[in-house]
């Protein structure tokens, strides 16, 4: 129902063959740029605030470009960045061309390729903080180009860090003090080298040396140790080195290929499988903390860069962010579905004659297909006990098996996304009813004031959408009870590694546990939280710990979930309304390999990130609503 902004996408390709190679087997010099679009597009979903991409070419001649970069703001941007290329490339004829031309002089066509797709959850926006960056240099083992899919928890230590090193950052923004900090380490990267042969070669063939013995994982590990936080790090330097660096909790997720053609990374498995036609176990998943690199000679690497951490891999990313398409996030969604099923159940209580059930069409639809799938299971067993009954009794005729075997689960498509309304009335009632409107209701499949409806959702997260305009629709169906199911458990606590959940105030879970806690007298638990948080600011990290538990403690999860359903009820509703979440025991249950939850629980897997929900209660206590 609500559109969470989300981490970032990001995708890179490294020719392994001279352009001519792929000139003769696919017909074009594009191959890579082809390839990159496709992969962009696919990961759409990811972020659509801007995109970007970076094109390195191996073979161009001193006075002229070989990094490129485009980038460009908006929902369409990926469009707009290849529709600007593409004059460039039918000016300079570059498919009539031979291929010692194209390699040198082809704009946007070279050996790497990179490509971002950004969603800010910084509140930075602009061109100037799309990905890639770029640093510049007049050696190109000293250029560098950056992307990632990442937010830094402790960007002010890393900060002093660089400045420390006598270094002044331009903005102030994670992005950029890591290419300033990647790039100072590039800098003694190509220094260590230098150091190794000036005293037996002359230039220009000492900087080729440094071009072909620069490691990757010297720079990586010199720089990434310092960062906090969840991240995929893409990088290229404009001499040819590639590479992917993977935090080492895996909160961030990152999948490779590579054959004897090409080398490929992306954030998701299936983006891969569809663009280069290959099978699923081809395709590998970056190991948490590792990186890939790939050396200007063409050398492929998987190394430990940061030690494989314990597994916290974001489970959100299962259950909302990442295509469905994928085969193991296909069966958890269904999985969370099932699991369900019980307290569904219990809500109708146990009558499904009279209950019909349905999603509000988004990305639910396969935890859907899993809930209906286990209430069906249940039906099936209900329609054997009565048969097996009926025989022991010895009334089981045709006529009775037939009305047994007409018990049917009520599936139906209730609510259908109209046009997009725009919300141009800017505040007020009339903006709510507008929204109201956002989807129709299949009229005459619920019977008035007898059935209850069922709907699943992925999450409920602000529950804005819910109370403005998701139960009023509902509602106009007149269904004796609507049960609203979350296929994931109560959003409590905000996150801080790349997904925009960061204010507290904004959590429908956490401003009812608020009202209880107003309900039922007890406002020093606010105040002493308030007090252990500030506390908090100047600990170590081993003393660290989420002082905001303290604010759900008091309460069960049922407590918190009825709290919610009341605040989200729309005035003037006729209809019951009832709102069932996950079971965080569910949750581990159905997405077992993925085990990050600290939204739901508030378990976060480092220091910054605990930092940081105290920090967000602070604001929240003193009424600094914007800050982050």
């Amino acid at each position: 129902m609500e559109q969470l902004k989300h981490e970032c996408g990001v995708a890179m390709i490294r020719l392994l063959k001279p352009l001519e190679y792929y000139k003769r087997k696919y017909g074009t010099y594009c191959y890579g740029l082809s390839k990159l679009y496709l992969m962009m597009e696919k990961q759409h979903n990811r972020g659509q605030e801007a995109a970007g991409i970076g094109v390195v070419k191996f073979h161009a001649q001193p006075g002229d470009e070989y990094v490129f970069r485009e980038r460009a703001l908006g929902s369409g941007a990926i469009q707009e960045i290849f529709d600007s290329i593409r004059p460039a490339l039918e000016k300079a004829a570059v498919e009539s061309r031979p291929a010692d031309w194209v390699e040198r002089e082809a704009p946007f066509i070279g050996e790497i390729y990179m490509g971002h797709l950004r969603y800010s959850t910084t509140g930075r926006s602009g061109l100037s903080y799309v990905h890639p960056f770029l640093r510049r240099n007049n050696w190109p083992s000293r250029n560098l180009l950056l992307c990632g899919n990442f937010n830094m928890t402790n960007v002010e230590e890393i900060f002093n860090a660089v400045v420390a090193k006598g270094q002044h950052p331009r903005i102030y923004s994670d992005t950029v003090i890591l290419l300033e900090q990647l790039g100072y380490a590039l800098d003694k990267e190509n220094h260590r080298i230098y150091r190794m042969y000036r005293d037996c070669q002359n230039e220009p063939e000492l900087s080729r040396k440094i071009e072909e013995h620069l490691d990757m994982k010297e720079v990586l590990a010199s720089a990434a140790p310092l960062w906090d936080g969840g991240f995929v790090i893409c990088g290229a330097t404009g001499s040819g080195d590639m590479f992917a660096l993977r935090d080492s909790h895996g909160i961030r997720p990152a999948f490779y290929y590579y054959d004897d053609e090409v080398v490929v990374v992306a954030s998701e498995r299936p983006v891969i499988q569809t663009v280069l036609d290959v099978r699923r176990a081809d395709v590998r998943e970056l190991t948490p903390g590792s990186a890939i690199t790939v050396t200007k000679s063409g050398v492929v690497e998987v190394r430990d860069v940061l030690g494989e951490g314990e597994n916290h891999k974001c489970s959100f990313e299962r259950i909302y962010f990442s295509r469905g398409s994928d085969a193991d996030i296909y069966r958890e969604r269904k999985e969370l579905g099932r699991n369900i099923v019980p307290d569904v159940l219990e809500s109708v209580s146990y009558d499904l004659d009279h209950t019909v059930v349905s999603f509000i069409p988004n990305t639910a639809e396969v935890a859907f297909i899993g809930m209906v799938e286990g209430l069906e299971k249940y039906l099936d067993s209900l329609k054997a006990d009565r048969i097996l009954a009926a025989q022991e009794t010895g009334t089981l005729t045709p006529e009775s098996l037939a009305e047994i075997m007409n018990h049917k689960l009520r599936v139906e498509k209730v609510a259908i996304k109209d046009i997009k309304l725009r919300t141009f009335i800017a505040e007020g009632e009339s903006r709510n009813d507008l929204a109201a409107h956002v989807y129709d209701v299949t009229y005459g499949c619920v019977t008035n004031n007898v059935d209850n409806l069922v709907v699943i959702d992925d999450s409920i997260v602000r529950g804005t959408t819910l109370r403005q305009s998701i139960l009023r629709i509902l509602d106009r169906l007149h269904p004796r009870k609507i049960v609203v199911v979350s296929s994931s458990p109560q959003v409590r606590y905000p996150d801080c590694y790349g997904i925009d959940m960061s204010r507290m105030g904004e959590f429908i879970a956490f401003r009812a546990a608020v009202a209880l806690l107003n309900e039922t007298g007890r406002y020093d638990v606010l105040d002493d939280t308030y007090k252990r948080c500030l506390a908090m600011e100047n600990a170590p990290d081993s003393e660290l710990e989420n002082c905001v538990k303290a604010i759900y403690e008091p309460f069960t999860d049922r407590q918190v979930a009825e709290k919610i359903a009341e605040m989200l009820t729309p005035e003037g509703t006729g209809a019951e309304v009832e709102i069932l979440f996950q079971s965080l025991e569910g949750l581990h249950k159905s997405v077992p390999d993925h085990p990050g939850d600290w939204y739901f629980s508030g378990n976060y897997p480092t220091p910054g990130g605990i930092r940081l929900v105290n920090r967000a209660f602070v604001n929240y206590y003193e009424g600094n609503a914007d800050k982050r």
